[in-house]
């Protein structure tokens, strides 16, 4: 009603609201009213009045993390940042390059928790890291030989346009 569909609002600002609505049911205040001054459908407001009623404003207060509880606690996560920064050459790979597999592997070694690898995508976003993909060039690319191929040797090799022909007499290209 007060916040549009979609807006976000933390819970401490949720827990503001339906403790201020619990005053207003207190004080005597029909649940419509209650409703209207507070912002939000009287549905909610007889919800509130229920949980007010049954357990007090302990019922009012707010909730607890919503959704599933996370499988690695703050702790677990940063050890496996840290090892993580080090690098998979670090753990033994041959490369330096850290594919969703590693990582499942790391978390996996690190804190016994067991994460699929299709998942490993936003364990790492959470982190701050992003997706990237290695550039395919080889060790041995020397730059300057390269520019200088592109200056001396390419525009000898290069197909020259033909000699141009006349305009076209197709009807389908305008004249």
């Amino acid at each position: 009603m007060a916040f549009p569909k979609g807006s976000k609002l933390d819970r401490a600002v949720l827990e503001k609201r339906r403790l201020r609505a619990a005053k207003l049911l207190k004080k005597g205040l029909w649940p419509s009213e209650v409703a209207r001054r507070v912002g939000v459908h009287r549905q909610s407001v007889s919800r509130w009045a229920r949980a007010l009623q049954r357990d007090g404003q302990k019922g009012l207060e707010r909730a607890a993390r919503a959704g599933r509880p996370p499988r690695l606690d703050e702790r677990q996560i940063r050890r496996v940042e840290q090892r993580l920064r080090q690098g998979p050459q670090a753990l033994g790979y041959a490369t330096g390059l850290w594919t969703a597999q590693r990582v499942a592997h790391l978390i996996e070694k690190q804190t016994g928790v067991r994460f699929h690898r299709d998942h490993i995508y936003r364990f790492l976003q959470n982190l701050g890291w992003s997706c990237q993909r290695p550039v395919g060039r080889a060790l041995e690319r020397d730059e300057r030989k390269i520019a200088d191929w592109k200056k001396r040797q390419w525009p000898a090799i290069k197909k020259k346009p033909s000699v141009r022909a006349g305009s076209s007499s197709s009807l389908t290209k305008a004249g």
